[in-house]
């Protein structure tokens, strides 16, 4: 089957890799001639674990074009998914800015021949379909089309298995026809049982909410109980795992640390609280959830000020980690970045390492310094902080980081190492939801 996908973003490029991986015909289209251009050579402007092989696989193969034009990817296409940036409004009341959706269906528009199924890939808010629906057939009213949602469920760092071994696919149609397409495109899926839930539009562009406040509510759920935990001398780990246990809680997202961030979660919470706004519908649940995690990075911030002495001014503070997540680069929102900027605020020299995300956070974080590892970043410094919890740095050498220091202060924003063991290294250890140790 051919098909159009229009924005070669994280979406859309793994998307793209992935189906023409299925053995489809796939264009990927995008206006940033520079990010084309580069796509063409086999360069990947994103990280991802194995997508620039599966990038170049198909490539060779003649399965996976990169445009900037629309002919003849879009007249040919049987699907096109639009899966642009839906990025949070700059008004900053939680809508999502559909700009980008919008100007992508009035381009689509004009190059339509035959029947076409045009699917919304993009994190949309509910009535987006009807939009597009609306703007195709202003612009061509003799167009033949079904619009469907078809929202995406990647997780940075897995995104291709994820695609390829998904939970669930979830489609959203109007139509027989459009189901049938849709279920032909994706019979890969088919042929090793993936769940898929196939109902109205409406109800498909509300999963997606759904689901990411949901898992947003996990987190923000643990980060309160270590916060107990914290002043009860509890364990939130033993907590996390007492209740993860219960096949109706589940273990997943119930690990403490120093709040969400990332492309989703963000957004999508709000967003979800704008479209109960407009429909005079109380979201209490979520509120809450945004209002911990926001107060949850405030709350990381006062703990590394606490462990350095009540006062971070003039003190050297290593971050290891700056991503929002291990196996990405991506920055979007990331907890690190506003603990930096508070600790900066207040004096703080800051060092950082992360394996990949280095690069981004230059262009963003003023006024630090980058190392190019762990044990660099750990030099001269007054506390060493782990943000994200990055293969490498689970097995850290402790005796090398502790002679490098100027004190061995460790604060721990993601329970990697047991108390205990820190403790007889001679770390005065920190971490969440568990009591601080001395070093001995």
């Amino acid at each position: 089957m051919k098909i159009a996908i229009i924005g070669t973003g994280y979406v859309g490029l793994v998307s793209g890799a992935c189906f023409a991986e299925f053995g489809h015909e796939v264009t990927c289209i995008d206006k940033d001639a520079e990010k084309i251009a580069r796509l063409q050579r086999g360069e990947i402007p994103i990280y991802e674990p194995g997508l620039d092989q599966l990038v170049h696989k198909n490539i060779s193969a003649g399965r996976l074009i990169f445009t900037t034009e629309f002919n003849p990817g879009i007249p040919e296409a049987q699907v096109i998914f639009i899966a642009v940036g839906t990025p949070a409004s700059r008004r900053g009341d939680g809508y999502a800015d559909l700009t980008y959706v919008h100007d992508a269906a009035r381009q689509l528009a004009s190059h339509l021949q035959g029947y076409t199924v045009i699917v919304n890939k993009s994190t949309v808010p509910v009535g987006t379909a009807r939009q597009v629906a609306r703007i195709v057939s202003e612009v061509n009213p003799g167009a033949d089309f079904d619009v469907a949602s078809n929202p995406e469920f990647l997780r940075e760092g897995a995104a291709i298995r994820d695609f390829m071994h998904p939970d669930r696919v979830v489609i959203g149609v109007d139509s027989e026809r459009a189901q049938e397409v849709l279920k032909a495109i994706y019979r890969p899926l088919y042929l090793i049982e993936t769940p898929f839930v196939i109902t109205g539009i409406e109800t498909s562009e509300l999963i997606k909410y759904a689901a990411n406040a949901f898992l947003a509510t996990k987190i923000s759920f643990i980060n309160e109980l270590a916060n107990i935990c914290e002043e009860i001398g509890a364990d939130v780990q033993d907590v996390a795992r007492g209740i993860g246990l219960d096949g109706r809680i589940g273990k997943k997202f119930l690990h403490a640390g120093p709040g969400y961030g990332g492309s989703c979660f963000p957004k999508d919470t709000h967003a979800l609280l704008r479209i109960a706004q407009e429909n005079g519908v109380a979201c209490r649940i979520v509120e809450s959830v945004v209002e911990v995690n926001s107060a949850q990075k405030a709350r990381m911030a006062r703990k590394i000020r606490k462990a350095v002495g009540g006062n971070e001014g003039g003190k050297t503070i290593a971050v290891l980690g700056l991503a929002f997540k291990p196996e990405t680069d991506d920055l979007r929102d990331a907890p690190a970045l506003t603990i930096i900027s508070t600790l900066l605020e207040h004096g703080a020299i800051i060092r950082a390492h992360d394996p990949q995300a280095m690069k981004e956070a230059a262009r963003v974080l003023d006024g630090v310094t980058f190392c190019s590892n762990p044990y660099e970043a750990c030099e001269g410094a007054d506390a060493v902080v782990l943000m994200t919890e990055w293969n490498e740095y689970r097995a850290l050498d402790l005796k090398r980081i502790k002679e490098v220091m100027k004190r061995p202060v460790f604060v721990d924003l993601r329970n990697v190492y047991m108390p205990r063991m820190m403790a007889e290294n001679g770390f005065d250890y920190y971490s969440v939801g568990r009591a601080a140790v001395t070093g001995r």
